[in-house]
């Protein structure tokens, strides 16, 4: 930024002209983000206060987060958190960034749930919890279970379960999938759903930060919703939901996959704000 004096305003403009530079997409939003993050405001103080001149101090917290951002490090990973519906999340690289199009899944498993009678509710692959912890806030006579191959993604949503006070009333489980020896009356999934071969052309944000456990799922991006149709299939009882989110393009084969045997019924597949089909709907038959 060399020696002479910049403002606010000079520091957005010089960021976000980088990051566009580079092909990052949300270049001005960025900049804005990490900026706000460095000098301890939020973004509407940014612009409250655009013509103030920063100290080298100031300047110099905010090189390294936009050296981050250059090697396309995601945002939410440098600031270390991101919104979900309507509450802060911890994000670490050992969970998925919880995104816009999840929210379509908790709306949907929400309306599966009483919100004044107990519920059994399972979260598989609950990544920073943001599902789980959703769930819980949300349905305080539900009895939710979050489970994870990954011990350090549940660390990461036992401490954001903390923050939002329901720690106590979440049953975190280190376990691949589910333990079939208990029953539930309501499943939610996010799992991995990429196909290998769609990995390596995805953003370079996703692909160099995000864990590839968390994405990937074999030739078609199925493996895992396969071994989750007939785990979960033996965790539940007659009439019991299951709803699953799934890639741009995977609806029908998942329906397909959940009613050829499986022991699942169709209910709907849900699309998501951008009009993809997002989440699959079944009750267990």
């Amino acid at each position: 930024m060399g020696t002479r004096t910049w403002t606010i305003r000079d520091v957005l403009d010089w960021a976000a002209q980088d990051f566009s530079a580079r092909g990052i997409e949300s270049a001005r939003l960025d900049a804005e983000l990490l900026v706000a993050s460095a000098l301890g405001i939020d973004r509407i103080g940014l612009y409250l206060d655009l013509n103030r001149p920063l100290h080298e101090k100031e300047r110099g917290a905010i090189r390294p987060l936009v050296a981050r951002r250059r090697d396309r490090e995601p945002v939410a990973y440098i600031l270390g958190h991101r919104d979900f519906f309507g509450r802060r999340f911890e994000v670490t690289p050992d969970v998925l960034i919880p995104r816009p199009d999840t929210e379509t899944l908790v709306e949907h498993a929400l309306a599966q749930i009483p919100v004044d009678t107990p519920c059994r509710v399972l979260d598989v692959g609950t990544g920073s919890g943001a599902i789980a912890v959703t769930l819980a806030a949300a349905r305080p006579e539900a009895t939710i279970t979050a489970t994870d191959i990954s011990e350090p993604a549940l660390e990461v949503a036992k401490r954001n379960a903390s923050l939002h006070g329901v720690l106590e009333r979440i049953g975190f489980e280190h376990v691949d999938l589910l333990r079939a020896t208990e029953r539930y009356d309501v499943v939610v999934s996010n799992p991995p759903y990429i196909a290998s071969a769609e990995l390596r052309e995805l953003q370079d944000e996703v692909r160099m930060h995000e864990p590839d456990t968390a994405l990937e799922a074999g030739e078609d991006g199925l493996d895992v919703v396969r071994r989750l149709l007939v785990a979960a299939k033996h965790a539940t009882d007659l009439g019991a939901h299951l709803l699953i989110e799934i890639g741009a393009g995977q609806a029908r084969s998942v329906v397909d996959l959940a009613t050829e045997g499986n022991g699942w019924e169709r209910i709907a597949v849900y699309r998501d704000l951008n009009r993809i089909e997002r989440v699959v709907h079944l009750r267990r038959i």
